[in-house]
């Protein structure tokens, strides 16, 4: 195995379940894609490298994965693993007899799929030991947040068939395939629940990979970025932020920027800017209204922050997503006041 092996003597820096509460509940799960991988024995299937993480699910069989050329990891039952991105790498089954023969191989980059069908690779005739369920996505709070975005090496955990873990990304699958409407945010809900298990193992696990999330490798930033996603509205500032973090506010700044890569403060930009993107879509408040809510006194400063992080101005944000004629109804401001005008 990885690093990720078990190291009862190093001592990891564990969150308080309510501050690891606060940042499950706040992440944002972007789905990118899910595949199904069935490999037969005496046969390798390669997988290349991708922009985005990827969480494996082994749903039966043995074998073993090799990412990146690192050491193969054994993998059996309810083995979970989170491959950085960038990372290309490959499942395989030896054969029963002679397993260091020359393995039959299926490039999975060569592969095309019809536009919205299922991806399924099979590696071999179908009648296989190994199957896997493979999906890509994106965690983060705010615009550039990213809760693996300093994962260096692959996450390991095994889990047991109680947790239904191998549940959940069936559904997702079937989700796909039926094509229901929102067949795209319940995948990326269902994947969220598989993270959120994940996540929920960062308090007892003995395993390195905690300590490569970010987010969770600083108790003392942690609990200031959760007072931060949980109400980004608030009158935040660094001293007040550093006070709950139980540091000086030097201090704060630095570890703050090395643990998150950016400035406390533009954190909590983006973070007002993801919920005003919500309001914005989902609500009928005008401009001011929801200036006021994410936590800036003026209009003017609002609407300098959204063009930054968003490109755009937020009237014209909301009009995208609303055909003309289904705009919410939209109170407690005159028709000015939703207007961006100058």
């Amino acid at each position: 195995m990885t690093s990720q092996n078990s190291n009862s003597r190093h001592k990891l820096a564990r969150l308080s379940r309510p501050d690891l509460d606060s940042l499950i509940a706040a992440v944002e799960v972007e789905f990118v894609k899910l595949s199904e991988c069935v490999v037969s024995r005496g046969w390798r299937l390669t997988l290349p490298a991708t922009d985005a993480a990827a969480i494996h699910y082994n749903i039966a069989g043995t074998g073993r994965m090799i990412v990146g050329g690192q050491p193969p990891i054994e993998l059996a039952p309810h083995t979970l693993i989170v491959v950085p991105p960038g990372r290309h790498f490959c499942l395989e089954v030896p054969p029963d007899r002679q397993p260091s023969s020359p393995l039959n191989t299926l490039e999975g980059h060569l592969k095309t799929f019809a536009p919205g069908a299922v991806r399924r690779f099979v590696a071999g005739d179908d009648a296989a030991p190994l199957i896997m369920i493979c999906g890509y996505f994106r965690a983060s709070y705010g615009a550039s947040i990213d809760l693996f975005g300093a994962l260096s090496s692959e996450v390991v955990e095994r889990f047991a068939e109680s947790d239904q873990l191998d549940q959940r990304l069936k559904a997702a699958l079937a989700e796909l395939v039926a094509q229901e409407v929102g067949a795209g945010a319940m995948t990326a809900a269902l994947m969220k629940q598989v993270l959120i298990t994940l996540l929920r193992r960062s308090l007892i696990s003995t395993n390195l990979w905690v300590e490569q999330l970010s987010v969770l490798a600083d108790p003392q930033i942690a609990r200031a970025l959760a007072q931060m996603v949980t109400k980004p509205g608030a009158d935040h500032s660094v001293q007040n932020l550093a006070e709950t973090a139980g540091l000086s506010r030097s201090a704060f700044m630095a570890r703050f920027t090395a643990v998150i890569g950016k400035s406390p403060m533009m954190a909590l930009r983006d973070l007002r800017m993801r919920q005003a993107v919500i309001l914005l879509t989902v609500g009928a408040l005008s401009l001011d209204q929801i200036a006021d809510t994410v936590g800036y006194g003026s209009r003017s400063g609002f609407l300098r922050a959204f063009r930054k992080v968003h490109g755009s101005d937020p009237s014209a944000y909301r009009a995208a997503r609303w055909p003309e004629g289904d705009e919410p109804t939209r109170g407690g401001a005159s028709p000015s006041a939703t207007d961006c005008g100058t």
